[in-house]
Protein backbone atom coordinates (compact mmCIF):
# COMPACT_ATOMS: atom_id res chain seq x y z
CA UNK A 1 0.00 0.00 0.00
CA UNK A 2 0.98 3.42 -0.82
CA UNK A 3 1.69 5.93 1.85
CA UNK A 4 0.15 9.68 2.41
CA UNK A 5 3.39 11.24 0.91
CA UNK A 6 3.67 8.45 -1.86
CA UNK A 7 0.34 9.36 -3.23
CA UNK A 8 0.98 12.59 -3.34
CA UNK A 9 4.31 12.02 -5.30
CA UNK A 10 2.40 10.09 -7.79
CA UNK A 11 -0.46 12.62 -8.58
CA UNK A 12 2.00 15.30 -8.58
CA UNK A 13 4.03 13.39 -11.16
CA UNK A 14 0.85 13.60 -13.33
CA UNK A 15 1.09 17.39 -13.22
CA UNK A 16 5.26 17.81 -14.07
CA UNK A 17 6.37 18.58 -17.52
CA UNK A 18 8.30 15.48 -18.91
CA UNK A 19 11.47 15.91 -21.03
CA UNK A 20 11.32 14.74 -24.69
CA UNK A 21 12.79 11.77 -25.78
CA UNK A 22 15.88 13.41 -27.69
CA UNK A 23 16.15 15.27 -24.58
CA UNK A 24 16.85 12.71 -22.32
CA UNK A 25 18.13 10.88 -25.13
CA UNK A 26 20.99 13.99 -24.73
CA UNK A 27 20.82 13.97 -21.04
CA UNK A 28 22.20 10.15 -21.08
CA UNK A 29 24.62 11.09 -23.54
CA UNK A 30 26.10 13.99 -21.42
CA UNK A 31 26.73 11.65 -18.85
CA UNK A 32 29.70 10.33 -20.37
CA UNK A 33 31.48 13.11 -19.43
CA UNK A 34 31.69 12.00 -15.64
CA UNK A 35 31.30 8.74 -16.14
CA UNK A 36 33.12 7.37 -19.62
CA UNK A 37 32.03 4.74 -20.74
CA UNK A 38 35.00 3.04 -20.79
CA UNK A 39 35.41 3.19 -17.45
CA UNK A 40 33.39 -0.01 -17.26
CA UNK A 41 36.02 -2.12 -18.43
CA UNK A 42 37.40 -1.31 -14.89
CA UNK A 43 37.73 -4.12 -12.30
CA UNK A 44 40.44 -5.32 -10.05
CA UNK A 45 39.73 -6.97 -6.21
CA UNK A 46 39.84 -3.75 -3.56
CA UNK A 47 42.25 -4.18 -1.06
CA UNK A 48 39.57 -4.33 1.54
CA UNK A 49 37.82 -6.99 -0.40
CA UNK A 50 35.49 -8.98 1.95
CA UNK A 51 35.95 -13.19 2.23
CA UNK A 52 33.66 -14.01 -0.39
CA UNK A 53 33.14 -17.13 1.69
CA UNK A 54 31.81 -15.29 4.45
CA UNK A 55 29.59 -13.05 2.70
CA UNK A 56 28.12 -16.91 1.79
CA UNK A 57 28.43 -17.76 5.54
CA UNK A 58 26.80 -14.66 6.76
CA UNK A 59 23.52 -15.87 4.18
CA UNK A 60 23.14 -18.96 5.24
CA UNK A 61 23.02 -17.60 8.92
CA UNK A 62 19.53 -17.55 8.24
CA UNK A 63 18.91 -20.53 6.20
CA UNK A 64 17.78 -24.08 6.63
CA UNK A 65 20.82 -25.47 8.23
CA UNK A 66 20.27 -29.15 7.02
CA UNK A 67 19.72 -27.74 3.66
CA UNK A 68 23.24 -25.22 3.94
CA UNK A 69 25.83 -28.02 2.65
CA UNK A 70 23.66 -28.91 -0.31
CA UNK A 71 24.19 -25.55 -1.10
CA UNK A 72 27.51 -25.62 -0.85
CA UNK A 73 27.47 -28.85 -2.78
CA UNK A 74 25.87 -27.39 -6.10
CA UNK A 75 28.30 -24.32 -6.10
CA UNK A 76 31.10 -26.95 -5.98
CA UNK A 77 30.19 -28.16 -9.39
CA UNK A 78 32.04 -25.64 -11.63
CA UNK A 79 32.87 -21.74 -11.89
CA UNK A 80 29.19 -21.17 -13.40
CA UNK A 81 27.54 -23.34 -10.71
CA UNK A 82 29.70 -20.48 -8.09
CA UNK A 83 28.67 -17.30 -10.03
CA UNK A 84 24.89 -18.82 -9.73
CA UNK A 85 24.81 -19.31 -6.53
CA UNK A 86 27.16 -15.99 -4.92
CA UNK A 87 24.70 -13.15 -6.31
CA UNK A 88 25.80 -11.57 -2.90
CA UNK A 89 29.51 -11.46 -3.41
CA UNK A 90 29.55 -10.34 -7.16
CA UNK A 91 26.69 -7.25 -5.69
CA UNK A 92 29.75 -6.04 -3.24
CA UNK A 93 32.13 -5.94 -6.10
CA UNK A 94 30.04 -4.18 -8.70
CA UNK A 95 29.29 -1.93 -5.59
CA UNK A 96 32.46 0.33 -6.04
CA UNK A 97 32.56 0.11 -9.49
CA UNK A 98 32.03 3.26 -11.72
CA UNK A 99 27.81 3.91 -12.48
CA UNK A 100 25.59 6.68 -14.80
CA UNK A 101 23.40 7.21 -11.81
CA UNK A 102 20.29 5.97 -13.92
CA UNK A 103 18.13 4.02 -12.12
CA UNK A 104 16.24 0.65 -13.03
CA UNK A 105 14.51 -2.26 -11.36
CA UNK A 106 17.70 -4.32 -11.02
CA UNK A 107 17.38 -8.19 -11.26
CA UNK A 108 20.03 -8.11 -8.76
CA UNK A 109 20.95 -12.43 -9.86
CA UNK A 110 21.19 -11.60 -13.61
CA UNK A 111 22.58 -14.52 -15.22
CA UNK A 112 22.29 -16.60 -18.34
CA UNK A 113 20.39 -19.39 -16.43
CA UNK A 114 18.01 -17.05 -15.08
CA UNK A 115 16.09 -16.50 -18.49
CA UNK A 116 13.53 -19.14 -20.01
CA UNK A 117 9.94 -19.36 -21.45
CA UNK A 118 7.05 -19.48 -19.80
CA UNK A 119 3.38 -19.40 -20.29
CA UNK A 120 1.29 -15.53 -20.54
CA UNK A 121 -2.48 -15.65 -18.95
CA UNK A 122 -3.25 -15.72 -23.29
CA UNK A 123 -1.53 -19.57 -22.94
CA UNK A 124 1.02 -18.20 -25.21
CA UNK A 125 5.02 -18.83 -24.93
CA UNK A 126 6.93 -15.51 -24.15
CA UNK A 127 10.14 -15.57 -23.15
CA UNK A 128 11.98 -13.20 -20.17
CA UNK A 129 13.92 -13.40 -17.14
CA UNK A 130 12.16 -15.92 -14.71
CA UNK A 131 13.94 -15.30 -11.06
CA UNK A 132 13.48 -12.36 -9.53
CA UNK A 133 14.40 -13.12 -5.77
CA UNK A 134 16.88 -10.26 -5.66
CA UNK A 135 15.33 -7.54 -7.48
CA UNK A 136 15.73 -4.14 -6.10
CA UNK A 137 15.82 -0.42 -7.27
CA UNK A 138 19.85 -0.20 -8.74
CA UNK A 139 21.99 1.23 -11.44
CA UNK A 140 21.20 -1.17 -14.83
CA UNK A 141 24.93 -1.62 -15.56
CA UNK A 142 24.91 -3.90 -12.81
CA UNK A 143 22.99 -6.47 -14.17
CA UNK A 144 23.96 -6.08 -17.38
CA UNK A 145 28.07 -6.89 -16.05
CA UNK A 146 26.67 -9.94 -14.17
CA UNK A 147 25.31 -11.02 -17.55
CA UNK A 148 28.02 -10.18 -19.33
CA UNK A 149 30.33 -12.07 -16.84
CA UNK A 150 28.16 -15.46 -16.64
CA UNK A 151 28.10 -15.79 -20.36
CA UNK A 152 32.12 -15.39 -20.53
CA UNK A 153 32.34 -17.69 -17.16
CA UNK A 154 29.75 -20.36 -19.13
CA UNK A 155 32.08 -20.46 -22.47
CA UNK A 156 35.16 -20.94 -20.37
CA UNK A 157 33.44 -24.10 -18.39
CA UNK A 158 32.38 -25.09 -22.10
CA UNK A 159 35.72 -25.08 -22.86
CA UNK A 160 35.48 -21.82 -25.09
CA UNK A 161 38.83 -19.64 -24.91
CA UNK A 162 39.44 -16.44 -24.35
CA UNK A 163 38.16 -14.74 -27.91
CA UNK A 164 34.80 -17.04 -27.33
CA UNK A 165 34.29 -16.15 -23.43
CA UNK A 166 34.77 -12.13 -25.04
CA UNK A 167 32.72 -12.73 -28.12
CA UNK A 168 29.61 -13.52 -25.71
CA UNK A 169 29.93 -11.15 -23.35
CA UNK A 170 30.03 -8.42 -26.07
CA UNK A 171 27.16 -9.89 -27.90
CA UNK A 172 25.36 -9.77 -24.47
CA UNK A 173 26.01 -5.79 -24.48
CA UNK A 174 25.18 -5.34 -28.15
CA UNK A 175 22.29 -6.86 -28.33
CA UNK A 176 21.29 -5.28 -25.22
CA UNK A 177 22.38 -1.56 -26.41
CA UNK A 178 20.69 -2.12 -29.50
CA UNK A 179 17.75 -3.17 -28.65
CA UNK A 180 17.54 -0.21 -25.62
CA UNK A 181 17.46 2.22 -28.25
CA UNK A 182 14.60 0.55 -30.28
CA UNK A 183 12.57 1.21 -27.23
CA UNK A 184 13.86 4.52 -25.92
CA UNK A 185 11.84 5.33 -30.07
CA UNK A 186 8.59 3.61 -28.66
CA UNK A 187 5.61 4.92 -26.81
CA UNK A 188 5.25 3.99 -23.00
CA UNK A 189 2.61 2.02 -23.34
CA UNK A 190 3.79 0.01 -26.74
CA UNK A 191 6.86 -0.87 -24.52
CA UNK A 192 4.64 -1.91 -21.62
CA UNK A 193 2.41 -4.18 -23.72
CA UNK A 194 5.76 -5.56 -25.74
CA UNK A 195 6.83 -8.95 -25.60
CA UNK A 196 9.34 -11.64 -26.64
CA UNK A 197 7.05 -14.01 -27.80
CA UNK A 198 7.73 -17.68 -29.93
CA UNK A 199 7.95 -15.77 -33.01
CA UNK A 200 9.97 -12.88 -32.42
CA UNK A 201 12.24 -15.89 -30.63
CA UNK A 202 12.74 -17.68 -33.45
CA UNK A 203 13.13 -14.80 -35.65
CA UNK A 204 16.04 -13.47 -33.86
CA UNK A 205 17.81 -16.91 -34.77
CA UNK A 206 20.22 -19.01 -36.79
CA UNK A 207 18.85 -22.10 -38.41
CA UNK A 208 20.33 -23.87 -35.47
CA UNK A 209 19.77 -22.01 -32.62
CA UNK A 210 16.09 -22.22 -34.06
CA UNK A 211 15.72 -25.59 -34.03
CA UNK A 212 17.45 -26.13 -30.65
CA UNK A 213 15.19 -23.14 -29.32
CA UNK A 214 11.87 -25.36 -31.28
CA UNK A 215 12.50 -27.99 -29.09
CA UNK A 216 12.45 -25.99 -25.87
CA UNK A 217 9.32 -24.50 -26.53
CA UNK A 218 8.02 -27.84 -27.62
CA UNK A 219 9.17 -29.87 -24.34
CA UNK A 220 7.57 -26.39 -22.47
CA UNK A 221 3.96 -26.97 -23.64
CA UNK A 222 3.90 -30.64 -21.94
CA UNK A 223 5.26 -28.82 -18.97
CA UNK A 224 2.31 -28.67 -16.72
CA UNK A 225 0.20 -29.39 -13.96
CA UNK A 226 -0.59 -32.95 -15.33
CA UNK A 227 3.06 -33.83 -16.29
CA UNK A 228 3.81 -31.95 -12.80
CA UNK A 229 1.12 -34.79 -10.98
CA UNK A 230 3.09 -37.81 -13.07
CA UNK A 231 6.73 -36.24 -12.26
CA UNK A 232 6.73 -35.85 -8.37
CA UNK A 233 3.50 -37.46 -7.15
CA UNK A 234 2.12 -41.10 -6.27
CA UNK A 235 -1.16 -42.84 -5.67
CA UNK A 236 -0.52 -43.96 -1.58
CA UNK A 237 -3.85 -45.62 0.28
CA UNK A 238 -5.96 -44.03 -2.82
CA UNK A 239 -4.78 -40.75 -2.56
CA UNK A 240 -2.03 -38.60 -4.62
CA UNK A 241 1.23 -37.33 -2.65
CA UNK A 242 4.63 -36.41 -3.43
CA UNK A 243 7.08 -38.72 -3.86
CA UNK A 244 10.00 -37.76 -1.25
CA UNK A 245 13.77 -37.35 -2.26
CA UNK A 246 15.61 -36.70 0.98
CA UNK A 247 16.96 -34.00 1.39
CA UNK A 248 15.44 -33.01 -1.83
CA UNK A 249 11.93 -33.22 -1.31
CA UNK A 250 10.78 -33.82 1.86
CA UNK A 251 7.15 -34.65 3.14
CA UNK A 252 7.26 -32.84 6.56
CA UNK A 253 4.98 -32.43 9.48
CA UNK A 254 6.13 -30.16 11.32
CA UNK A 255 8.23 -26.52 10.35
CA UNK A 256 11.85 -25.52 11.64
CA UNK A 257 10.31 -24.16 15.19
CA UNK A 258 8.23 -27.10 16.05
CA UNK A 259 4.76 -25.90 13.99
CA UNK A 260 2.49 -28.71 12.26
CA UNK A 261 2.71 -28.10 8.87
CA UNK A 262 -0.74 -27.90 7.93
CA UNK A 263 -1.36 -25.02 10.86
CA UNK A 264 1.27 -22.87 8.56
CA UNK A 265 0.06 -23.33 5.45
CA UNK A 266 -3.52 -22.69 6.82
CA UNK A 267 -2.12 -19.40 7.96
CA UNK A 268 0.42 -18.90 5.18
CA UNK A 269 -2.63 -19.12 2.15
CA UNK A 270 -4.91 -16.99 4.10
CA UNK A 271 -2.51 -14.41 4.44
CA UNK A 272 -1.42 -15.02 0.75
CA UNK A 273 -5.22 -14.65 -0.50
CA UNK A 274 -5.14 -10.70 1.12
CA UNK A 275 -2.62 -10.18 -1.62
CA UNK A 276 -4.77 -11.68 -4.84
CA UNK A 277 -7.71 -9.48 -6.78
CA UNK A 278 -10.71 -10.97 -6.11
CA UNK A 279 -11.42 -12.89 -9.12
CA UNK A 280 -8.09 -14.83 -8.33
CA UNK A 281 -9.44 -15.51 -4.81
CA UNK A 282 -12.78 -16.98 -6.45
CA UNK A 283 -10.74 -19.24 -8.71
CA UNK A 284 -8.47 -20.26 -6.36
CA UNK A 285 -11.32 -21.22 -3.48
CA UNK A 286 -12.14 -23.77 -6.21
CA UNK A 287 -9.08 -25.80 -4.87
CA UNK A 288 -8.94 -28.17 -2.17
CA UNK A 289 -4.75 -28.81 -0.63
CA UNK A 290 -4.30 -32.74 -1.08
CA UNK A 291 -0.61 -32.38 0.05
CA UNK A 292 2.36 -30.40 1.17
CA UNK A 293 6.38 -30.69 1.03
CA UNK A 294 9.56 -28.66 1.61
CA UNK A 295 11.64 -28.84 -1.99
CA UNK A 296 15.17 -28.08 -2.56
CA UNK A 297 15.32 -25.21 -5.60
CA UNK A 298 18.05 -23.80 -7.52
CA UNK A 299 21.30 -22.89 -6.58
CA UNK A 300 21.26 -19.61 -4.60
CA UNK A 301 18.23 -20.25 -3.15
CA UNK A 302 19.24 -23.06 -1.43
CA UNK A 303 18.54 -23.16 2.69
CA UNK A 304 15.67 -20.72 2.25
CA UNK A 305 12.15 -21.84 2.66
CA UNK A 306 10.77 -23.11 0.29
CA UNK A 307 7.35 -25.54 -0.17
CA UNK A 308 5.52 -26.96 -2.91
CA UNK A 309 1.44 -27.49 -2.40
CA UNK A 310 -0.78 -29.67 -4.59
CA UNK A 311 -4.60 -29.12 -4.98
CA UNK A 312 -7.21 -30.24 -6.89
CA UNK A 313 -9.90 -28.78 -8.17
CA UNK A 314 -12.49 -30.22 -10.61
CA UNK A 315 -11.23 -33.81 -9.28
CA UNK A 316 -7.35 -35.39 -10.05
CA UNK A 317 -7.10 -34.87 -13.40
CA UNK A 318 -7.40 -31.09 -12.59
CA UNK A 319 -4.20 -30.71 -10.51
CA UNK A 320 -2.94 -27.23 -9.39
CA UNK A 321 0.74 -26.80 -7.62
CA UNK A 322 1.55 -23.83 -6.15
CA UNK A 323 5.69 -23.11 -4.89
CA UNK A 324 5.69 -21.02 -1.95
CA UNK A 325 8.83 -19.87 -1.63
CA UNK A 326 11.17 -17.53 1.34
CA UNK A 327 12.51 -13.88 0.50
CA UNK A 328 15.22 -12.44 1.97
CA UNK A 329 16.59 -8.76 1.44
CA UNK A 330 17.84 -8.40 -1.66
CA UNK A 331 21.23 -8.80 -2.38
CA UNK A 332 21.22 -5.22 -3.44
CA UNK A 333 19.94 -3.19 -0.69
CA UNK A 334 23.13 -2.71 0.86
CA UNK A 335 24.54 -0.49 -1.40
CA UNK A 336 21.57 1.87 -2.75
CA UNK A 337 20.23 4.57 -1.39
CA UNK A 338 16.26 4.24 -2.01
CA UNK A 339 12.95 3.72 -0.06
CA UNK A 340 10.48 0.98 -1.48
CA UNK A 341 6.55 2.06 -0.56
CA UNK A 342 6.77 -1.38 1.33
CA UNK A 343 9.21 -3.42 3.44
CA UNK A 344 7.90 -7.02 3.15
CA UNK A 345 10.23 -8.71 0.72
CA UNK A 346 7.77 -10.75 -0.95
CA UNK A 347 5.82 -7.72 -1.67
CA UNK A 348 9.65 -6.37 -3.57
CA UNK A 349 9.55 -9.75 -5.36
CA UNK A 350 5.85 -9.68 -7.01
CA UNK A 351 6.41 -5.81 -7.20
CA UNK A 352 9.47 -6.19 -9.91
CA UNK A 353 7.96 -9.46 -11.92
CA UNK A 354 4.88 -7.76 -12.66
CA UNK A 355 6.72 -4.74 -13.36
CA UNK A 356 9.71 -5.93 -15.54
CA UNK A 357 7.58 -9.28 -17.06
CA UNK A 358 4.73 -7.80 -18.71
CA UNK A 359 2.59 -10.72 -18.28
CA UNK A 360 3.11 -12.48 -15.40
CA UNK A 361 1.64 -15.51 -13.39
CA UNK A 362 -1.75 -15.09 -12.53
CA UNK A 363 -1.36 -16.59 -9.21
CA UNK A 364 1.65 -14.94 -8.44
CA UNK A 365 1.13 -13.47 -4.21
CA UNK A 366 2.95 -12.73 -1.20
CA UNK A 367 2.11 -13.28 2.27
CA UNK A 368 4.00 -13.42 5.70
CA UNK A 369 4.33 -16.11 8.29
CA UNK A 370 5.64 -15.32 12.03
CA UNK A 371 9.07 -13.03 10.57
CA UNK A 372 9.42 -14.80 7.55
CA UNK A 373 8.27 -13.44 4.08
CA UNK A 374 7.11 -14.96 1.18
CA UNK A 375 6.11 -15.01 -2.32
CA UNK A 376 4.02 -17.40 -4.23
CA UNK A 377 3.62 -18.82 -7.85
CA UNK A 378 2.60 -21.47 -9.67
CA UNK A 379 5.64 -24.74 -9.82
CA UNK A 380 4.43 -25.95 -13.40
CA UNK A 381 2.83 -23.84 -16.24
CA UNK A 382 4.44 -24.21 -19.50
CA UNK A 383 7.79 -23.19 -18.40
CA UNK A 384 11.21 -24.32 -20.16
CA UNK A 385 14.78 -23.13 -20.10
CA UNK A 386 17.69 -23.63 -22.18
CA UNK A 387 20.56 -25.98 -21.25
CA UNK A 388 23.85 -23.98 -21.14
CA UNK A 389 26.07 -26.94 -22.89
CA UNK A 390 26.83 -25.96 -26.67
CA UNK A 391 29.19 -23.44 -27.78
CA UNK A 392 27.81 -23.56 -31.26
CA UNK A 393 24.29 -21.68 -30.09
CA UNK A 394 25.24 -19.89 -26.56
CA UNK A 395 26.39 -16.37 -28.82
CA UNK A 396 22.43 -16.39 -29.82
CA UNK A 397 21.18 -17.18 -26.68
CA UNK A 398 23.39 -14.62 -25.25
CA UNK A 399 21.46 -12.18 -27.58
CA UNK A 400 18.01 -13.05 -26.53
CA UNK A 401 19.38 -12.40 -22.83
CA UNK A 402 20.38 -9.48 -23.47
CA UNK A 403 17.27 -8.31 -25.31
CA UNK A 404 15.07 -9.46 -22.00
CA UNK A 405 17.26 -7.48 -19.95
CA UNK A 406 16.60 -4.56 -22.05
CA UNK A 407 13.00 -5.15 -22.45
CA UNK A 408 13.13 -5.42 -18.46
CA UNK A 409 14.93 -1.94 -18.08
CA UNK A 410 12.74 -0.38 -20.36
CA UNK A 411 9.97 -1.25 -18.20
CA UNK A 412 10.94 0.14 -15.03
CA UNK A 413 13.62 2.91 -16.36
CA UNK A 414 14.09 5.88 -18.47
CA UNK A 415 15.18 3.83 -21.97
CA UNK A 416 16.32 6.85 -23.54
CA UNK A 417 18.11 8.51 -21.13
CA UNK A 418 19.78 4.74 -20.80
CA UNK A 419 20.52 4.11 -24.74
CA UNK A 420 22.24 8.18 -24.88
CA UNK A 421 24.75 7.04 -22.87
CA UNK A 422 24.88 3.40 -24.70
CA UNK A 423 25.29 5.41 -27.89
CA UNK A 424 25.56 3.58 -31.67
CA UNK A 425 29.29 2.96 -31.30
CA UNK A 426 30.52 -0.23 -29.81
CA UNK A 427 32.71 1.53 -27.39
CA UNK A 428 30.45 0.00 -24.28
CA UNK A 429 30.42 -3.57 -25.94
CA UNK A 430 34.40 -3.51 -25.52
CA UNK A 431 34.60 -2.32 -22.24
CA UNK A 432 32.01 -4.64 -20.73
CA UNK A 433 33.90 -7.50 -22.19
CA UNK A 434 36.44 -6.62 -20.75
CA UNK A 435 35.22 -6.33 -17.54
CA UNK A 436 34.11 -10.03 -17.82
CA UNK A 437 37.20 -11.32 -18.74
CA UNK A 438 38.66 -9.81 -15.67
CA UNK A 439 35.07 -10.49 -13.28
CA UNK A 440 35.52 -14.52 -15.19
CA UNK A 441 38.86 -15.43 -13.42
CA UNK A 442 37.62 -13.53 -10.41
CA UNK A 443 35.28 -16.15 -10.02
CA UNK A 444 37.45 -19.00 -10.77
CA UNK A 445 39.65 -17.60 -7.62
CA UNK A 446 36.79 -17.20 -5.22
CA UNK A 447 35.53 -21.47 -6.84
CA UNK A 448 38.82 -22.18 -6.16
CA UNK A 449 38.81 -20.99 -2.62
CA UNK A 450 35.63 -22.54 -1.60
CA UNK A 451 37.12 -25.77 -2.98
CA UNK A 452 40.14 -25.29 -0.78
CA UNK A 453 37.85 -24.59 1.80
CA UNK A 454 35.62 -27.76 1.63
CA UNK A 455 39.28 -29.75 1.70
CA UNK A 456 40.14 -28.08 4.64
CA UNK A 457 36.84 -28.97 6.49
CA UNK A 458 36.48 -25.58 6.81
CA UNK A 459 33.03 -25.85 4.96
CA UNK A 460 30.52 -29.07 4.64
CA UNK A 461 28.99 -29.72 1.28
CA UNK A 462 27.43 -32.24 0.06
CA UNK A 463 25.63 -33.58 -3.43
CA UNK A 464 22.25 -32.90 -4.25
Amino acid sequence: MLDARDKMALVHSFMMKRPSTDQRLAAGKALRRRVPRASHAEYAPRGDRPDPLAILDAQNATRVQKLVPVRYGRMLANSFAFLRGSAAVMASDLSTLPVSGIPVAACGDMHVANFGVYASAERSLVFSINDFDEVYVGPWEWDLKRLAASAAVAVNFLGGDRAQCEAAARQCCRSYRKRIRRYAGMGHLEVWYDRIDERAVLDSLTPKSRRTAKRIMDRARTRGHISTLEKLTERVNGRQRFIEDVPLIVRETRTEKGTPVRVALDRLLHAYLESLGFDRKVLLARYQIIDVARKVVGVGSVGTECWVVMLHGAGEDDPLFLQVKEAKRSVLAPYVEVRLPFTHQGHRVVFGQRLTQGSPDIFLGWCQVGRRDFYIRQLADMKGSAAIDDLGTLPDYCGLCGWALALAHAKSGDAAMIAGYCGRSDALDEAIAAFAIKYMHQTEQDHAALVEATRSGRIDAATG
